[in-house]
């Protein structure tokens, strides 16, 4: 819609919103409400869905268990940022090893403005360090890779015909892979034009999960489609190890031989590694906003 069109559908809405009647039908009015709030950040220049909430996703990459103790480093760093925020939380989905590190873990995270704080967090972050699991006390480099899409409330905001999904259902797992379920309340869908999935399992009945896994699946086309990125398909699977790994990191964090956490895209650091690791990511977010 062009910013003519824009500003005048606009002025239409505040003539609706200030008729005395208008909150006599009440569902109406937060609809129009909520439109003209969507059409206002479009004319700022704002998309809607940086002002709802986000799905986040950490996938470890090359470093086998370190790399697994990483992604559980970098979730209770934004757990931490969420908690400091006032935004809610809840676990959709994860995969434990057998030292509580995570292979993959999913949250869906609620508030004001989450996906657009979040949004760049998205990419490869690499630790390195002396190496608690190697006892030889050698240094060692590992990555993982974080996710940020942006919510859907319904799965219906983007369109995709039927055919387009499969479903793919299985027992709920917990840590070190036990089956916790004896129901196949789990489930996988796929996208199969792009191969894009999603899973879930961590709701009690196999609708809601599946809902779920809708709702993040259409997160993550509705991404591909806004950056233009299905005909490169290898930029989106991003659960593969074998790009979470040197070269394509957006930001370091090192404890040894020094202490310095760096973002590579913006060249801000933060030498208090132990204040960044628990939340306070702030310094980063703002710096990443002129992105």
């Amino acid at each position: 819609m062009k910013k003519e069109e824009i500003e005048k559908k606009l002025k239409e809405l505040e003539i609706e919103m200030a008729d005395p009647s208008f909150w006599q039908n009440k569902d109406q009015a937060q609809k129009t409400v909520q439109e003209y709030q969507n059409m206002k950040a479009e004319a700022e220049g704002v998309g809607k869905y940086d002002r709802g909430g986000a799905i986040l996703t950490i996938f470890s990459g090359a470093g086998g268990t370190d790399a697994e103790d990483f992604s559980k480093m970098l979730l209770s760093m934004y757990l931490r940022f969420i908690e400091k925020k006032g935004w809610s939380v809840v676990l959709l989905h994860q995969n434990q090893n057998d030292h509580g590190g995570y292979r993959n873990v999913t949250i869906d995270i609620d508030g004001k403005n989450v996906y657009g704080t979040l949004k760049k967090e998205s990419g490869v972050h690499r630790l390195v360090r002396i190496s608690p699991f190697n006892s030889k006390g050698q240094r060692h480099t590992s990555f993982s890779m974080v996710e940020v899409l942006p919510k859907f409330e319904k799965a219906s905001e983007l369109s995709i015909p039927d055919d387009h999904i499969e479903f793919e259902f299985s027992r709920s797992s917990g840590p070190g892979g036990q089956n916790v379920n004896k129901r196949e309340t789990a489930v996988r869908v796929v996208h199969t034009p792009t191969g894009l999935s999603a899973h879930v399992d961590t709701e009690r009945s196999q609708g809601s999960n599946k809902d779920r896994a809708l709702q993040i699946l259409h997160a993550k086309i509705f991404k591909a489609l806004e950056e233009d990125r299905i005909e490169k398909q290898q930029d989106m699977y991003i659960s593969k190890t074998t790009e979470i790994e040197w070269g394509s990191q957006i930001r370091s964090y090192v404890l040894h031989p020094y202490k310095l956490v760096k973002d590579h895209r913006t060249n801000v650091e933060e030498r208090d590694i132990e204040s960044v690791l628990g939340g306070e990511i702030d310094v980063f977010i703002e710096a990443e906003k002129d992105l």
